[in-house]
């Protein structure tokens, strides 16, 4: 469960409703993923607040091959509500993990 320390007031009842911090959100939003997936994040590339929550994307292993370059890395978007509680997610894109990514890397040729 995700810790709660920050304050802000509740939609309409002025009464202050705790918010999780980033750090907290971040840790849990991994585990939800983990759980619900199956897969394990290796890394989170993007992490913000947003209107609705919070956002991330997650790299994850898909497919393990050898040599490890060969392996089949993805990318998951994350949506989480402002609790951190995770509300959806959906794979973005795959790609070997030794293969540059052109769409991030300034473009392809």
């Amino acid at each position: 469960m995700v810790k709660k320390d920050n304050t802000a007031e509740s939609q309409g009842s002025g009464e202050p409703v705790s918010r999780p911090r980033p750090m907290e959100v971040l840790r849990e939003a991994r585990a939800q993923f983990a759980e619900l997936t199956g897969l394990t994040p290796e890394s989170v590339t993007t992490f913000e607040q947003t209107e609705d929550g919070w956002s991330l994307e997650i790299e994850v292993l898909e497919l393990a091959r050898v040599p490890d370059t060969m392996s089949l890395m993805a990318s998951y978007e994350v949506e989480l509500d402002p609790q951190g509680q995770l509300t959806g997610y959906r794979r973005l894109h795959r790609y070997e993990r030794g293969r540059a990514d052109a769409r991030r890397s300034g473009g392809g040729r």
